[in-house]
């Protein structure tokens, strides 16, 4: 059964902190991966935390590993600038994601 997922991926080592998130290594590929999840509706809304160099994602999934195993093939998790950090469970108390 589906559940949502709260996510947070943060910068690794491979990271140019000198570049835009727009100017980093493969952000076309990037963002036409998370495009397509979210086309499919496993990710329901996603962006950078501000002030910080983590990405909150909320997703509907099985699982964790569910979710590992799809971002595996983002190109910036394959380079190594965006690693998962933490992936929690979340029962929606207020409002309405996707």
């Amino acid at each position: 059964m589906q559940r949502i997922f709260a996510v947070t991926r943060t910068r690794g080592p491979r990271w140019n902190d000198q570049l835009s998130m727009e100017e980093q290594e493969d952000w076309k590929g990037h963002a036409a991966f998370m495009n397509a999840l979210h086309a499919d509706g496993f990710v329901l809304v996603g962006g950078p935390l501000e002030g910080t160099l983590d990405t909150l994602l909320i997703f509907r999934a099985n699982d964790v590993d569910e979710i590992a195993s799809r971002l595996s093939g983002d190109p910036w998790a394959k380079m190594d600038l965006l690693r998962i950090t933490q992936a929690i469970p979340w029962t929606l108390r207020l409002g309405v994601v996707g």
